[in-house]
C-alpha cells in the first residue's frame, strides 16, 4: 500500500494488551486502523449500530462472551461486516465450528502475519457480496416490472376493446336521450328523468375516457413541454381540489429540461394523484410536488428508468395514511380500489400508469402505511432539434 489505508474495526476482546498487540499488526501492515475494543454483547450491539464497520475481529472464548454469541449479533447487525476470529487457544475444532457458523476465517495469535491477509481478502468478498446483492434487488425489481408491465398490457388490451364497444353504446344512449329531449316541451316532467339518463351516460362516457388513456390507445398529441409550466398552470385547480385543510407545496427546479408529451394528459396525471393524496389525508396534511433534472449513469437501479439518459423526474408526495404493502403491486391495475363502490372507479392510477408511458416514461410508487406516499416519474429528456435534423430524446 503507498498510503495506510483507513480501517474502522470492532476488536471482541477481553485482553487490552492482545488488543493493542492486533492494532500494531495492522498499522505494521499499511492500515491506519481505528479500533474499538468491547467485551460483551451489549457492547458489541452498541458499537456496531454506529456504523461504518469495516471488520469484526473476535477472540474465540473471553470469560462472558464467546466468538459465537459475538457472530450471531453480528450477522444480525451488520450481516456484510467480514467476521474473524483471533484466538490464542483456537484449536482445529474450533475453527472449523467457527467457519460452519458464518466466520469468514480464523487466525491464531502466534500467527498473527495471516491477519492482515486475511482482512484485504474479506474486505474485497465483502465488496463483491453487497454488490451482487444489489444486482439480485435490481433483477428481481426489473422481473417485477416485467411481470407487471405484462400483466397490464393484457389488461390494457381488453380494457380498449371493452373501451370501443362500450363508446358505441353509449353514443347511441346520448344520441336517443338527446332526440328525445328535444321532442318533450319545457314544461314536461319526463325532461328531469331523460337529463338524468345523459347526465349518467356523460359519467360512463368519463370512464371510458380513462379506460382508453390507461390502455394507450386514446390519440394523443406530442408537444415540447416544460413540467414546471405544466404544474405552474395546474395549481389552482389542484388547490381547488384539495380544500383548505391541505397544503400543496409546488418545488420547481431551476432550468428544467423539456419533455414530449400531451399537456392535457400530464395535467390529469396531476389530478389523479392529487385526488389519490387528498383521499390519502382526510385530516389534512401536506403534498408536495417537485420537479429535477436527473441523470441516470447505470442500468438496473432500484426504483430508476431501465435505461441510463437525462430524464426530467416529477415527485408527487403526500404525507397520508400509506399504502399498505399488500396493496402497493396492485394499485396501477383498472378496476382494483380500496375506496368505497360509490367513491372510486379504480381507473385513476391506471390511467395515470397509461399516460406516463405514452410519455416515454416510468412511474414507480415508494410508501409505508402511516408515513404518506410517494409517487415518482421519470420523463425522457427531449432534445430540440436544430434546422435541418430530427428532434429526438
Amino acid at each position: 500500500m503507498s498510503r495506510p489505508q483507513h480501517l474502522n474495526v470492532i476488536l471482541v476482546e477481553d485482553s487490552e494488551t492482545d488488543a493493542e498487540l492486533l492494532v500494531r499488526e495492522m498499522t505494521r501492515r499499511g492500515f491506519n486502523p481505528h479500533a474499538t475494543r468491547v467485551e460483551t454483547g451489549d457492547g458489541l450491539r452498541e458499537a456496531l449500530a454506529a456504523g461504518d464497520c469495516h471488520v469484526v475481529i473476535s477472540d474465540n472464548r473471553m470469560p462472558a462472551f464467546n466468538a459465537r454469541e459475538a457472530l450471531a449479533i453480528t450477522r444480525e447487525l451488520a450481516p456484510n461486516v467480514p467476521f474473524i476470529v483471533v484466538s490464542g487457544t483456537l484449536t482445529e475444532e474450533h475453527a472449523v465450528e467457527a467457519m460452519r457458523a458464518g466466520a469468514h476465517d480464523f487466525v491464531t495469535k502466534d500467527n498473527l502475519h495471516r491477519l492482515v491477509p486475511a482482512i484485504e481478502r474479506e474486505l474485497v468478498e465483502a465488496e463483491h457480496r453487497v454488490e451482487q446483492q444489489r444486482m439480485a434487488a435490481a433483477l428481481a425489481e426489473s422481473q417485477q416490472r416485467l411481470r407487471q408491465a405484462q400483466k397490464l398490457e393484457a389488461v390494457g388490451r381488453l380494457a380498449a376493446g371493452v373501451a370501443h364497444d362500450f363508446n358505441n353504446l353509449l353514443a347511441a344512449i346520448l344520441s336517443y336521450a338527446e332526440l328525445v329531449l328535444r321532442g318533450l316541451p319545457p314544461d314536461s316532467a319526463q325532461r328531469s328523468d331523460v337529463e338524468e339518463i345523459k347526465r349518467v351516460a356523460d359519467r360512463a362516457a368519463g370512464i371510458v375516457r380513462q379506460l382508453l388513456a390507461f390502455s394507450r390507445r386514446q390519440v394523443s398529441g406530442r408537444d415540447l413541454l416544460n413540467l414546471n409550466q405544466v404544474v405552474h398552470e395546474g395549481m389552482s385547480v389542484l388547490r381547488h381540489l384539495v380544500g383548505r385543510s391541505i397544503t400543496i407545496h409546488p418545488k420547481y427546479h431551476a432550468n428544467l429540461w423539456n419533455i414530449a408529451g400531451d399537456q392535457n394528459q400530464l395535467e390529469q396525471v396531476l389530478i389523479n394523484l392529487t385526488l389519490n393524496a387528498r383521499d390519502a389525508m382526510p385530516g389534512g396534511g401536506t403534498l408536495t410536488i417537485a420537479t429535477s433534472n436527473v441523470i441516470i449513469s447505470e442500468r438496473g437501479g432500484l426504483r430508476m428508468p431501465k435505461e441510463p439518459g437525462h430524464y426530467i423526474r416529477l415527485d408527487v408526495t403526500d404525507t397520508g395514511e400509506g399504502i399498505a404493502p399488500e396493496v402497493l403491486p396492485h394499485i396501477f391495475e383498472p378496476f382494483f380500489t380500496t375506496k368505497d363502490v360509490d367513491k372510486g372507479t379504480g381507473l385513476g392510477l391506471a390511467s395515470v400508469y397509461g399516460i406516463v408511458e405514452d410519455a416515454g416514461g416510468e412511474i414507480f410508487v415508494d410508501s409505508q402505511p402511516g408515513r404518506g406516499a410517494r409517487f415518482t416519474m421519470y420523463f425522457p429528456r427531449f432534445h430540440q432539434a436544430a434546422p435541418g435534423e430530427t428532434a429526438k430524446a
